[in-house]
């Protein structure tokens, strides 16, 4: 009777443990998306016909038929891992808010900053997923065509900050969450982390900027 009871009360710390772990490695997957696709779109900086070239490859390989739903599983996997601890309910969101400015926390904030653009991302990024994949193939032409209509340029500059400041945000708290920042080393992972921020949010905009500027 022990033996059971002792297993049928770490079972839901374990299943806690395994989402957790679950929710840090595809964060850490859509991370490394993310710069990878800051990257690729930053090629238009050397020309449309290097950024056709890359979108091209992608697309004869399958990469952009495959990859593109794959990210979405993830990306919508890792936003129901991580909606297990948000405040859906109005009387927790009062409850959070009058805490937050209560105490007047860095760390409060990031967590809100982090569930906000989590949630902008998850409605934003299913909008530019939807538009991209329904209208291959990805070319400088169609992007510039983007840039050009003011509701969309709009959409991509809001889309760009929310993303660079839920990266940032949830590599902290992860590095938080494990231990790998401590109190001794947290104020260099802020800094390092900030500057990560801004150096995403700077690509995309040089590169959204060459768009609109691009002659195709």
């Amino acid at each position: 009777m022990w033996n059971d009871t002792t297993m049928y009360v770490q079972s839901p710390a374990k299943t806690s443990a395994v989402l957790d772990w679950l929710e840090v490695l595809s964060g850490a997957g859509l991370v490394l998306f993310i710069l990878g696709h800051s990257l690729f779109v930053a090629s238009v900086l050397f020309g449309a016909a290097t950024f056709d070239g890359l979108a091209g490859f992608f697309e004869s390989t399958g990469l952009a038929q495959v990859g593109g739903p794959l990210i979405g599983s993830v990306f919508l996997l890792h936003f129901i891992l991580a909606a297990r601890k948000i405040p859906f309910r109005t009387e927790q969101q009062r409850t959070l808010w009058a805490h937050a400015r209560l105490m007047r926390h860095e760390d409060t904030w990031l967590w809100l900053v982090q569930a906000i653009t989590g949630m902008l991302i998850l409605f934003m990024g299913s909008i530019h997923m939807w538009i991209i994949l329904n209208d291959l193939p990805i070319t400088a032409t169609k992007s510039v065509a983007l840039a050009h209509s003011g509701l969309w340029l709009w959409f991509y500059l809001v889309f760009l900050f929310c993303v660079a400041m839920h990266v940032a945000s949830g590599i902290y708290r992860a590095g938080v969450k494990w231990g790998y920042i401590r109190r001794d080393n947290r104020a260099k992972a802020k800094k390092a982390l900030y500057i990560l921020a801004g150096a995403l949010v700077f690509l995309d905009l040089v590169s959204l900027i060459r768009f609109y500027f691009l002659s195709v």
